[in-house]
């Protein structure tokens, strides 16, 4: 389970609640005392719209919440498609880099997250956060992200990352419609196939409001619980959520039936 610590004013649900690196720290924390195995800590935001921010923002942001989540005693990963960021924050305990580009934006982070032996999560992503969603279209949504998911491992094992510290991120709304959504997770084992863990980012997202009939993000629990649900059923094995202990509860309730 990883659980979000957004330290941004202009994220999609939360934006601005988490700007003070204590409140983050906080959060963070009771974030972990629910049940996240991993906190997922983020100084810019990758909302559909969102502007870049610079590097030096990002780390002004983000750096004191992984220093003060790790010198707690918790696992953390770093959201970022910087280098010096992710270079900050492995030199301050974080243990993975989650790059939404999947190595795309700066590929010097490939060397970086090999150099210090963490892992990765890559991330299909259409475009870049400010244009993703200006009309994505695919022949066939699952095909083409497999496709490319394979050719960023590829990548970063070539470069050094250690296969078995790689995960695999279809990339729920990130340049996708609504029926694009649908169908990655319909197919989702199409991704497990590839052979690495798959993380799914459904949590809170536009598409669960649409579905539900225009829940604002603060109502989208429920939608947020159904797809983490099918996503357990269909082989995802890391959940990247809000909403941490309703989360834990209805995946321990569900793998009781789906595992054997």
């Amino acid at each position: 389970m990883m659980g979000i610590v957004n330290a941004t004013p202009d994220s999609f649900s939360d934006g601005g609640r988490f700007l003070d690196p204590r409140a983050a720290v906080e959060l963070g924390r009771r974030l972990a005392a629910e049940g996240a195995g991993l906190l997922d800590v983020g100084g810019e935001s990758s909302r559909p719209g969102a502007e870049p921010v610079a590097a030096g923002e990002e780390l002004r942001r983000a750096l004191p919440v992984v220093e003060g989540l790790v010198a707690a005693g918790e696992r953390v990963s770093i959201d970022t498609t910087k280098a010096d960021v992710a270079a900050a924050a492995l030199r301050a305990g974080a243990e993975l880099v989650n790059d939404v580009s999947a190595l795309r934006a700066e590929p010097e982070v490939a060397g970086i997250v090999a150099d210090a032996g963490a892992g990765c999560c890559l991330v299909h992503m259409r475009g870049e956060p400010k244009t993703m969603q200006r009309d994505p279209r695919y022949d066939d949504v699952v095909s083409e992200v497999r496709a490319f998911l394979e050719e960023r491992l590829a990548f970063a094992v070539a470069e050094g990352i250690a296969e078995e510290r790689v995960w695999l991120d279809p990339g729920i709304g990130f340049g996708k419609r609504l029926e694009h959504n649908l169908e990655l997770l319909r197919r989702l084992d199409e991704i497990v196939a590839i052979g690495r863990p798959v993380v799914i980012g459904t949590s809170r997202k536009t598409f669960l409001g649409t579905l539900a009939g225009g829940r604002e993000a603060g109502e989208r629990l429920p939608g947020t619980i159904a797809t983490n649900v099918l996503a357990l059923e269909r082989g995802a094995t890391i959940f990247r959520v809000h909403d941490v202990a309703p989360v834990v509860d209805a995946l321990a309730v569900a793998a009781a039936t789906v595992r054997p």
